[in-house]
């Protein structure tokens, strides 16, 4: 069905959108998340009385590194969703075997950004730094956890198998 094809098109590019706007908001305003990061890395923000203090990171120059890492991962997943997007509208009339072949870059693009926020977000940020710990950090994982899903939950609808589309009713 060309509707269930072109559902699939639009929810990449929903992602890939998201995901191009997060990382323009991280490069025009570099500063407010880039606190967080450092808040996370340097785990300033968890109580004094926790056993993890020992894995903190409190050198600025890793605060930026690691900041930059995830924006470049956030451009990077974007940029493939996106061309992802442009070869599924190129294949969207095609056999269902060529509009398969045109996921990849999209399927590549999702599972990116979901490395990124179960990987980045939920593991090490949250369970290696202790973003558990605090009040003030702990909401980020909720998002984290959102968003690492939606994405699982569209590269899974991606991934099913279409049929060859009735050229009768288009």
């Amino acid at each position: 069905m060309l509707v269930i094809r072109l559902a699939k098109i639009v929810c990449v590019a929903a992602l890939a959108l998201d995901l191009a706007l997060v990382a323009f908001d991280n490069l025009t305003d570099y500063g407010t998340n880039f606190s967080f990061v450092a808040k996370v890395l340097s785990m300033s923000d968890i109580p004094p009385s926790s056993h993890l203090h020992w894995r903190a990171i409190t050198l600025p120059l890793l605060h930026h590194a690691s900041y930059a890492a995830i924006i470049i991962t956030e451009i990077a997943a974007s940029a493939l969703m996106a061309f992802g997007v442009f070869s599924l509208g190129q294949k969207a009339l095609a056999k269902a075997a060529e509009f398969h072949k045109a996921k990849q870059s999209a399927a590549a693009g999702l599972a990116l950004g979901f490395v990124l926020y179960a990987g980045g977000f939920l593991a090490v940020g949250g369970e290696w730094f202790g973003m558990w710990e605090s009040k003030a950090l702990s909401d980020a994982l909720q998002s984290a956890f959102r968003i690492a899903m939606t994405m699982l939950g569209t590269l899974i609808f991606l991934s099913l198998k279409d049929e060859e589309l009735d050229r009768s009713t288009l």
